[in-house]
Order: structure tokens, then sequence, then C-alpha cells
């Protein structure tokens, strides 16, 4: 495979990078030359990510066992990062749980409550030590937040996921606008099924509901990734780059 040098020297962190969308992110910067550090709930998930990309790469792969919900956890783990990694250009925020089955009638206040602490305040703590660590070392770089296509449609099976990504994208205009004059720009990368479901380790056959016929893959999601963290996408801040094979445009909302 020829080795792609957009993220050259770039130093990036993946939360939920132990699996399935943020693996594949994660390898896909390896080999645009950057270094990663995998960060994942799941300590051996997180190992056997980096050592994968150790594997494209040498010396390319770091992991650290984190729950993003905690925001001192997040905070060790950055600096950690920054430390082994030899400096922070970036971070990936791959992580999310759902409340699938779960209506307004019988949700309770448990699991709203989880969702909301896992799927959209541990962007805020990540984007927070994030961003800060790089402004301290004076150093731009770029931030991606993976959204949802549930964040623009209503869920007839889900009510704090929806709500959660649809709140996401608030947050990273946000954040875009308050961390553009030091140099770090802000987006979101919004996927419509891809791989395995949120919270499941394992893929499964679903309806295929978008324009282009085929299922979407954590490949499309990762190189939309590496383009958007890339120099290439230098001019784009605070936007949503949708990539779901027009399953949004396609919906029958009538």
């Amino acid at each position: 495979m020829t080795m792609d040098q957009s993220l050259a020297g770039r130093h990036i962190i993946v939360t939920g990078g132990g699996r399935n969308v943020g693996a594949e992110v994660a390898a896909e910067l390896v080999r645009a030359g950057a270094k990663v550090t995998v960060v994942d709930l799941d300590e051996v998930s997180a190992k056997e990510t980096a050592t994968a990309l150790n594997e494209i790469a040498p010396g390319s792969g770091f992991a650290i066992a984190c729950n993003v919900a905690d925001s001192a956890e997040v905070e060790a783990t950055v600096a950690s990062a920054a430390e082994q990694m030899g400096g922070l250009d970036g971070l990936v925020n791959s992580v999310a749980i759902t409340d699938r089955g779960k209506t307004i009638l019988d949700i309770t206040d448990e699991e709203w409550a989880r969702v909301l602490q896992v799927t959209l305040t541990s962007t805020m703590y990540t984007v927070r030590a994030t961003a800060n660590a790089m402004i301290a070392a004076g150093a731009s770089g770029s931030i991606i937040n993976i959204g949802s296509t549930s964040g623009y449609q209503p869920r007839a099976n889900a009510i704090a996921y929806p709500t959660a990504k649809s709140a996401s994208l608030a947050l990273t205009k946000s954040m875009a606008r308050q961390l553009g004059k030091h140099g770090i720009r802000v987006n979101v990368v919004t996927p419509n099924k891809v791989g395995s479901p949120v919270g499941e380790a394992d893929r499964r056959d679903r309806p295929i509901n978008n324009l282009i016929g085929r299922a979407c893959e954590p490949s499309d999601i990762a190189k939309a990734v590496a383009f958007v963290l890339s120099d290439n996408a230098g001019f784009i801040t605070g936007v949503d780059l949708v990539v779901d094979g027009g399953a949004l445009v396609s919906m029958d909302i009538d």
C-alpha cells in the first residue's frame, strides 16, 4: 500500500480507537504519516489497535486506557499522550453509547444521564484538555468529532442518543468559533450506519438506505477524517462533513 504523507509529523489522539470506526481512523492516520495515541475504555482493545498501527509504521502507535466520561482521567490521558508522542496536534472523538429501544415514555434518569455524559459531555472534556495542551505548547491543529445522522432526524427507538448527537453539532460550532484564534480548527464528520452498530462489537446486516447502494464502511469515514485533519482542509472549520451516501437526502419523513 502506498503511504500518504499528508499528516507527516502530526501527533493525534483517537478516542474510542479500540474498534470499528475509531480503529480504522487510527490506521488511516498512521498511513498518512501521523503518530496516534489510541484511547479506549477497554485497555486490551486499545493495545491491540496500537499493535496493528506499529505493524503499519513502527513507533507510530500508543495506547492508553481511559474513561472519557471522567474529566480527571481525560486530563491525565491528554498529558500522557502528548508526552509519549512528543507533541499534540489533533484529536478525533469517536466515543458514543446509545439508548436504542428507549422512548421518552420509558427512559430512566440514569439512562438519559449516562448517554449524554458519554456521548456529549466527554467531547467537551477531551476537546477542552486537548485545546489547552495545544495552546500551551504553541501548536495549531485540527479536532474532529464523529457525529451521526441521528442528530438530524427524529428516532422512533432512541431519545438520548439523537439528542446528544444534535447537541454535539452546536457544541462543535461554538468550539470552532472560540478556538479559531488559536489556530485550531474544529469540525464534525457524520456517518450513517457504519460498521457495527453503536455499542455493539459485531457487525450485522442492516437495510441499505442511501443513494450509493452499499453499506458505509469504517474506511469511508476514516478517509474523510484524514482529509479534514490535513492541511488540504485548512480553510474548513465549524462545519459538518456528512459522509452518509446520501442517506439524509433520501430519507422519507412524510
